[in-house]
């Protein structure tokens, strides 16, 4: 097993908690090829409606609820007085990447307009430009008041080379929404290009095949943290095998990511997802539902694959264990059931876990983040869900930002607070299921197309 930070992420009240490598081999139907427009299932204009305001409200926690001077998402909101708002000038670098893109959806969705968008998006940029940033990696957090480092805990006050790459996952979708636009939007996309080159993933390396989450200028390796799969930063192998500047050779992906080969190994065992679905031991652990998503905001599943895995049937298997977990309800908690579903990191009843299936990771939260995420792999069970919760529990799982981060029916714990990156999957992974709009930008960029090609995977966007 390997330590994952992020199950440590945000509140640090937790330990990091230790995942299991899961994947499964069950069948499925074939996924779409990426080139054509994903099938909705908008069986009337109620469903449509509640599909976009969901949409709607969710992005406004990266337009009016963002940090002001900076422009980017705030690390998390609470719209209650019972915790004070003591740290609303600390941004992220993830949850910031994530709600770049979600700018994208807003302007597409006509939420704003396509200048305004393109001015946040100037200031954001201006910000990242001008920022802490460490051998052009950026921290964890900043102050988005002044761009100064706030340190993540004692050692992490320098890069952290997983959140950074969420935001160039985001950060490559806008270059390559503006690049062929006016002036103005083309010299967003130069600047774009020019911080995307800049980061030196061979540093991350540490002389080594694998990449290291952190680095400081204080503490240097001291965080010790090779990053190896599977978890949910798989794009920050891509994206430094793509990179034209700073590129890794592919033994990087496959001795240190893909472990050469181990990556496949399952130790719960099973050999099917009947088994998954029924089993009620701790070893039907698959890992929180945001190593679905995270990823693969960008990076489009359907049809990827490399000698590991295929990943659009991966992810639609870990979507469809967390619905079927929640479905059988082992543990017999009140509400859960095919129209509330989904488990993953985020707020909890004694701070911040990272919920999953199984016995002892399952305490009776549902996270809104996980179904609604999941929309491009189970939008039948996705909708349910969502219908559910906005028709029936609106009044106690609502905010300014639409649903809040978690709840319990069982403890009748309803806390009304967000967090970025929880909030940032919604937005974007509704729309790949509505357009594929942000797939389609980051796989049209040439670099990435080249990396994938160099690591040997196949996808329909590669000819």
């Amino acid at each position: 097993m390997q330590i994952n930070k992020r199950c440590s992420i945000i509140l640090c009240i937790i330990p990091t908690i230790y995942f299991c490598v899961f994947f499964c081999t069950v069948s499925i139907a074939q996924q779409k090829k990426s080139t054509e427009k994903p099938a909705t299932i908008f069986a009337s204009a109620e469903d449509s409606k509640i599909f976009t305001a969901v949409q709607r409200a969710t992005f406004q926690y990266f337009w009016d609820g963002a940090e002001p001077v900076s422009g980017l998402a705030r690390e998390r909101y609470h719209n209650d007085d019972a915790y004070p708002q003591n740290d609303k000038n600390i941004v992220t670098s993830g949850g910031g990447g994530f709600g770049v893109m979600a700018i994208l959806v807003g302007i597409e969705r006509k939420f704003i307009t396509r200048e305004e968008g393109r001015k946040r998006l100037e200031k954001i940029v201006t910000f990242l430009e001008t920022a802490d940033r460490f051998h052009g990696v950026w921290p964890h957090w900043w102050n988005g008041e002044t761009g100064k480092v706030k340190p993540f805990s004692k050692y992490d006050d320098g890069g952290d080379l997983v959140e950074s790459s969420f935001m160039l996952q985001g950060l490559l979708c806008v270059r390559q929404y503006f690049k062929d636009g006016n002036t103005k939007e083309k010299a967003l996309a130069t600047r774009i290009d020019q911080l995307w080159k800049e980061v030196d993933f061979n540093w991350y390396r540490n002389g080594k095949n694998v990449l290291y989450w952190h680095w400081s200028p204080n503490h240097e390796w001291r965080m010790n943290f090779p990053v190896r799969g599977y978890n949910e930063c798989q794009i920050m192998y891509i994206l430094a095998a793509s990179s034209p500047t700073h590129g890794v050779p592919a033994e990087v992906y496959h001795e240190g990511w893909a472990q050469n080969g181990a990556i496949n190994k399952n130790p719960s065992g099973y050999k099917d997802i009947q088994l998954q679905m029924h089993h009620q031991g701790d070893a039907t652990e698959s890992g929180p539902l945001f190593r679905a998503h995270y990823s693969y905001l960008g990076l489009d599943p359907r049809g990827l694959k490399d000698r590991y895995a295929d990943y659009g049937k991966e992810n639609t298997q870990h979507a469809l264990i967390h619905y079927r977990w929640c479905v059988d309800n082992p543990k017999q908690y009140k509400g859960y059931g095919p129209n509330s579903w989904g488990l993953t990191s985020s707020y909890s009843i004694k701070g911040y876990a990272g919920h999953a299936p199984g016995m002892k990771r399952d305490i009776g939260v549902i996270s809104p983040t996980a179904a609604l995420s999941s929309f491009p792999y189970t939008p039948k069970e996705s909708m349910a869900a969502m219908k559910n919760w906005y028709l029936n529990k609106k009044d106690q799982l609502w905010g300014p930002f639409g649903f809040y981060d978690a709840f319990s029916e069982t403890e009748n714990w309803y806390l009304p607070r967000y967090l970025a990156i929880d909030q940032g999957p919604i937005v974007v992974m509704m729309e790949n299921y509505r357009s594929g709009l942000l797939w389609k930008l980051f796989m049209s960029c040439p670099e990435i197309q080249t990396g994938l090609k160099k690591l040997g995977f196949t996808s329909p966007y590669l000819k």
